[in-house]
């Protein structure tokens, strides 16, 4: 690893001029090997060698840095210049809420190595080491959260040219690095998408500065050309909404968001690629002549994931709720699953991504992706005595906490079940068991660990709980003061946990293991009933969370889960078909109320428009999904709690519920070789389309709803299906070599009753 000697800007260049061997033929391959304490950006001769952003990305650094790997066999000349410009990323700069910088070290670094192979076998290898230079580059600053600026007057085309000194060069030193941390990624990289234009454009007359509006809130940065008189430097500032005619940036807490341009007096090209941003709004000041929706485009950056899941239906706002859903992913999948995109925050939060992946993995291919993360969940596990952190990676334990001040907890409900939780979403999803064999370790020892956790009555009812985290009714600053108590939900939740490590270790073989975890599953449920549960099947509390998990987890059956279902239902009435559950219960209470046969209840409640409600947000105008349910107030207002994110995707999962219960596409085992083809229409939807790309195919369902209830089904080759409406026998499918598609018409006074129990839907897929 090598670092620059001596103190240079926040974005130094290191590079080498590179002489290929003679008289050893042509280059028959060449790759190069990179990685950095910081992020950089390769280049051979002032040109990328790919499109990935930001590498090596976000990691548990200590144990795991990962290296990216360029085929450059057609990139190389006999003299070549290759340059590693770096930046602060994640391991250099400002991380969280207390703007705590370096939580993993102090120095920029970077490590490369370029092999080339010749026509005559042999290999010549370029290392970093003191043979490098550095020099400093045009970025005076950057900042994850605080924005990049440039100075397009310090550019210099020596940096491109190989054999030509650059000014203020300087050499490089060695820092110690240990090689046994590097790994090849898991996952896929950051990269550009697509290109956002302007919408809107307006010139505030007091002080000239034009607000973009690009009509959709989104995650990256503004790109343009621009010539203009030299040293005139142009500032782009960055929200989700506005205050009026100004930017609202109270969200933000502490992060600037703010990017600036100074211009070198030729025509100039900027694009921040060493910061990001969530916003749908930008404030550019100070542009030379007029700002035109020509002149500035946004670009889309996030992990490069293929979209697979796809739904439609005959409502427009649940259209626009659910591309919120799918616009929120992309922002918040970027390189690991985070919170939230634009605030001083955008950590790794377990417990969002363990309500959520089942949505994310039906509408992208998250496989690769979210098992990079758990690799990083598994080490910051190993050091902490199998304590899963609530986020991952951890910079929290990095940081010194004053007495009487915030610090991480034990392992708590939901959060750290995601070591559990989202292996088995994935393993649901894509069918792959290698998936539980590969993290089967980590969901055992975060189960073993919480067992230690236990109160003598076998509850889960000491330590922090996060519980039904942002309550609708608790005071936006006390978003813990949830009415669902929090033992049950953490008991619950233990409940689950446990029984998917049953299977788990059935699935793998471990007959010892799943012995063992499936008597701690039948504690765990006599101990619920015994401290939660009265005979009348009243649950402690009496919340609407605490129905939805007790039913959707199994630990009712009976007369008490009809009870339950009843009881959720009544509540549900009661408050008038408004959501009143927050983190814990909103991914379930939907799948509660099908299942007991209370579907016109979960349409109505899908369907209100007013607070709190699904698509409440859909009618002020949003486009991702809010972290509060009234993150905007109905008069246009802000949310005057600290926590107010306009792009959060944990109340998102209802989209999982629309897939499968608007939809009909359900697994009935994993990876979908066998499905379950059941839509259950309600409200006033008179149609929806839904599709998705498995492992062997595409699995379609379209129907209609008029005179008669209509199903198209495409099935891939190889793959079957059971066909399920109510008050009709099941139909069997099953699909050739060729695919199979398939027309099915039903009566609609029978296929249309909204209060019926749900089809036999398997409780793993939840």
């Amino acid at each position: 690893m090598i670092a620059p000697d001596g103190p240079l800007d926040a974005s130094p260049i290191l590079f080498k001029d590179v002489e290929l061997a003679g008289g050893h033929g042509s280059v028959v391959s060449a790759s190069l090997h990179a990685s950095a304490l910081g992020i950089f950006e390769a280049r051979l001769n002032g040109v990328s060698v790919g499109p990935d952003l930001m590498s090596p990305g976000w990691s548990a650094y200590q144990w795991r840095l990962r290296y990216r790997s360029y085929d450059v066999t057609d990139r190389l000349d006999q003299s070549t210049r290759l340059t590693l410009s770096l930046g602060n990323g994640w391991f250099h700069g400002t991380l969280g809420w207390e703007g705590q910088r370096h939580s993993y070290g102090t120095r920029l670094g970077a490590i490369a190595q370029l092999e080339v192979m010749f026509e005559d076998g042999h290999q010549q290898l370029i290392a970093t080491d003191r043979s490098w230079s550095a020099c400093a580059s045009d970025v005076l600053e950057n900042d994850l959260y605080n924005g990049q600026t440039i100075d397009a007057r310090l550019r210099r085309p020596e940096w491109a040219t190989p054999g030509v000194c650059v000014p203020n060069q300087t050499g490089v030193e060695e820092i110690d690095f240990d090689t046994g941390r590097l790994a090849p990624y898991v996952g896929p990289p950051i990269v550009r998408r697509e290109i956002v234009r302007p919408r809107q454009l307006t010139r505030r007359p007091d002080d000239g500065a034009v607000i973009v509006d690009f009509g959709q809130n989104l995650v990256g940065w503004t790109r343009f050309r621009v010539r203009g008189e030299p040293g005139r430097a142009i500032t782009v500032r960055h929200a989700e909404v506005l205050d009026g005619d100004q930017l609202n940036v109270r969200p933000l807490r502490s992060a600037r968001a703010t990017d600036r341009f100074v211009l070198s007096g030729e025509d100039d090209s900027f694009e921040p690629t060493m910061t990001y941003h969530g916003f749908r709004f930008a404030e550019v000041s100070n542009w030379p002549g007029e700002l035109t929706p020509d002149s500035i485009e946004a670009v889309v950056v996030h992990s490069d994931l293929s979209r697979i899941g796809h739904f439609r239906c005959s409502d427009p706002d649940l259209n626009q709720l659910h591309s919120n859903v799918v616009w929120s992913t992309k922002g918040n999948f970027f390189d690991v699953p985070t919170d939230c995109p634009q605030r001083d925050e955008r950590l790794g939060w377990t417990g969002d991504i363990a309500v959520f992946a089942p949505t994310a993995a039906f509408l992208f291919d998250v496989q690769d992706f979210l098992e990079d993360w758990l690799i990083d969940l598994g080490l910051e596990q190993e050091h902490r005595d199998g304590m899963v952190p609530m986020v991952v990676p951890d910079p929290l334990k990095e940081w010194p906490i004053p007495p009487g001040q915030f610090s991480e907890p034990d392992s708590t409900a939901i959060w750290s079940d995601a070591a559990v939780w989202v292996p088995w979403a994935l393993f649901w999803a894509y069918g792959d068991s290698g998936v539980l064999a590969r993290h089967y370790d980590s969901m055992a020892a975060h189960l073993r660990h919480v067992e230690g956790l236990l109160s003598t009555d076998g509850t889960w009812s000491e330590g922090f709980q996060f519980g039904d985290w942002l309550d609708p009714l608790a005071d936006p600053h006390e978003p813990w003061n949830a009415r669902a108590d929090a033992a049950v939900v953490a008991t619950a939740c233990l409940y689950r946990t446990s029984t998917i490590l049953t299977q788990a270790a059935t699935i793998l073989g471990r007959a010892e293991d799943a012995t063992a975890f499936l008597a701690l599953a039948e504690r765990t449920r006599a101990a619920f009933h015994a401290a939660y549960v009265t005979d009348e099947g009243t649950i402690t509390s009496d919340a609407p969370t605490v129905y939805a998990l007790a039913i959707t987890f199994g630990l009712l059956e009976g007369r008490l889960l009809e009870r339950a279902g009843e009881r959720l239902a009544r509540l549900v009435r009661e408050a008038d078909h408004h959501v009143s559950t927050g983190f814990a219960g909103t991914p379930f209470i939907s799948d509660a109320l099908t299942r007991t046969g209370h579907l016109g209840d979960a349409y109505h409640m899908l369907l209100k428009r007013d607070c709190p409600s699904w698509l409440y947000p859909v009618s002020l105008g949003a486009t991702t999904i809010w972290e509060r349910w009234d993150s905007m107030l109905p008069d246009g207002s802000v949310n005057p709690g600290e926590m107010t994110s306009f792009n959060h995707y944990a109340l998102g999962a209802i989209a999982d519920w629309m897939h499968r219960t608007i939809g009909g596409i359900t697994p009935l085992e994993p990876g979908y070789g066998h499905v379950l083809i059941a839509p259950q229409p309600g409200g006033a939807l008179t149609w929806a389309d839904c599709a998705l790309e498995t492992r062997s195919g595409r699995i379609s369902v379209r129907w209609r709803r008029e005179t008669e209830l209509a199903l198209d089904i495409e099935l891939p080759p190889g793959v079957s299906a059971v066909v399920r409406v109510t008050g009709h026998p099941d139909l069997q499918l099953s699909a050739g070599p060729g695919g199979l598609q398939h027309t099915a018409r039903f009566s609609a006074d029978r296929a249309a009753n909204e209060t019926s129990s749900a089809p036999g839907v398997p409780d793993a897929t939840r």
